[in-house]
């Protein structure tokens, strides 16, 4: 857990940034190839935690382990998109990515149960 969390906090700040700046620079690149690895990263480590709020499949996982099969579709279908060119669809997929498994996913850790409620909130 704490191996996603370390990976999860970077990515949160460098997908930030990434929205707020120019788009194209070298800069951009370069947090943009950082934050894909870090999220890639994530997802991966995320499929070895168990769900422990609402149902399982397998004694395993849980609805939140949609966002993880979400990231590991979205960031390489993101990174060919810009190879080609297809700006457009490079956006649309990042912002998915951001908004769904950062903001949402990421909201979702401080549910009753969750570890991170359990730290915030005692």
């Amino acid at each position: 857990m704490f191996i996603h969390l370390y990976t999860v906090f970077p990515a949160f700040l460098l997908g930030t940034i990434s929205l707020l700046l120019k788009k194209g620079t070298r800069f951009h690149k370069t947090i943009g190839r950082i934050y894909m690895v870090l999220m890639l990263f994530t997802a991966v480590v995320t499929l070895f935690m168990r769900a422990h709020v609402g149902p399982t499949l397998f004694n395993h996982f849980g609805w939140i382990h949609l966002f993880s099969f979400l990231t590991i579709w979205t960031v390489p279908t993101a990174y060919l998109a810009i190879k080609r060119g297809d700006v457009k669809s490079h956006k649309r997929k990042m912002l998915l990515l951001y908004f769904g498994a950062i903001i949402i996913a990421g909201g979702f850790t401080f549910f009753p149960g969750r570890y991170l409620h359990s730290v915030c909130f005692g």
